[in-house]
C-alpha cells in the first residue's frame, strides 16, 4: 500500500502542485479577459465583436484550466494527508475556472433554447410603440417594427407573458407603473400622464448595452390594463435579457398595487 510518505505520494503532490499553480494563473488571467470585456467595449477599447469573442475565448480556455485543476485535485487525493496546501490550492483554481466559464455555457445553453428575438410585448397583436426613445435609437441596428415572424416566436418562447390587469384607476395605474420604472433603475425618457404612456432606457450591467421600453395603460372598466415592451438596440438575441425584464417589472406593479 502506498503511504503518503512515499516517493509515489510525493511525486503526485509535486505534479499536482504544479498543475494547481498553473491552472489558477489560467482562471485569474480568464477572469481578468472575460470581466475586461464589457467595460472594455463601453469605453470603445474594443469592438463589440471583438469583446464578444474575448469572453467566448476565456470561457474555452478556463474549461480547459477547469479541467487541469480536476486533475491537481485528484493527485492531491491520491497523495492523501501529505498536500492539503495543494488540494486547497486545486479547488481553488477549479472554482475560478469554473466560475468564468459558467456564465458564457449558460448563455451557450440559452442560444440553443430560448427565442432568437429582443422585442418583447405584453401584447403581440398590438405592441406599443416607442416615440419618445427613437432620437436615442438612432443608429441602433434593431429596427422598432414589432414583426409578425416575433409575435410568432415569443409566443412559442414566452407564453407566460401578458397584459397585467389593475384594480385601479388609470391615473393611479400610471403613478404606480412610473413609481415601479424607476425602482427598476430605468433611466426615464418621457412620462406622460396624460396619454397614460411611460418611456424609458435599462443600461444592462456589464457591456452597458441599451435596450428600450415603453409601458401603456389603458382604461378597462373601472380598473386598467398595463403593456409592456422591451426592445434591445443591437443584437439578434437578447438571451431572455427582454423576457426577464418585462416579468420582473410586472411583478414589481402587480406587487406594489396589490393585484
Amino acid at each position: 500500500m502506498v503511504t503518503n510518505t512515499s516517493p509515489v505520494a510525493n511525486r503526485a503532490t509535486r505534479i499536482g502542485r504544479a498543475l494547481a499553480l498553473l491552472s489558477l494563473i489560467v482562471g485569474v488571467l480568464c477572469a481578468i479577459a472575460a470581466l475586461s470585456a464589457g467595460p472594455a467595449y463601453r469605453t470603445n477599447v474594443l469592438a463589440l465583436g471583438v469583446a464578444l469573442q474575448t469572453m467566448r475565448w476565456a470561457a474555452t480556455v478556463a474549461i480547459g484550466g477547469a479541467a487541469v485543476a480536476l486533475l491537481a485535485v485528484l493527485l492531491s487525493i491520491a497523495a492523501s494527508a501529505a498536500a492539503p496546501r495543494s488540494r486547497g490550492l486545486a479547488a481553488s483554481a477549479l472554482a475560478i475556472n469554473v466560475l468564468v466559464a459558467a456564465p458564457p455555457l449558460y448563455m451557450y445553453w440559452q442560444l440553443l433554447h430560448l427565442p432568437k428575438i429582443h422585442d418583447i410585448s405584453t401584447s403581440p397583436s398590438n405592441p406599443p410603440v416607442f416615440d419618445a426613445v427613437l432620437p436615442l435609437r438612432k443608429g441602433a441596428r434593431n429596427a422598432v417594427d414589432y414583426p409578425a415572424d416575433t409575435a410568432a416566436e415569443q409566443h412559442q418562447g414566452y407564453p407566460d407573458i401578458g397584459p397585467l390587469a389593475l384594480a385601479l384607476a388609470p391615473p393611479l395605474a400610471f403613478e404606480r407603473a412610473l413609481q415601479a420604472a424607476r425602482a427598476m433603475g430605468w433611466d426615464i425618457v418621457a412620462a406622460a400622464p396624460d396619454t397614460l404612456r411611460i418611456e424609458a432606457t435599462d443600461t444592462t450591467p456589464l457591456f452597458g448595452f441599451k435596450d428600450d421600453v415603453v409601458v401603456r395603460i389603458t382604461p378597462q372598466g373601472s380598473g386598467s390594463v398595463v403593456d409592456v415592451r422591451s426592445l434591445s438596440r443591437v443584437g439578434g438575441s437578447d438571451f431572455g435579457t427582454n423576457a426577464r425584464r418585462v416579468r420582473v417589472y410586472l411583478k414589481r406593479l402587480s406587487d406594489s398595487a396589490g393585484a
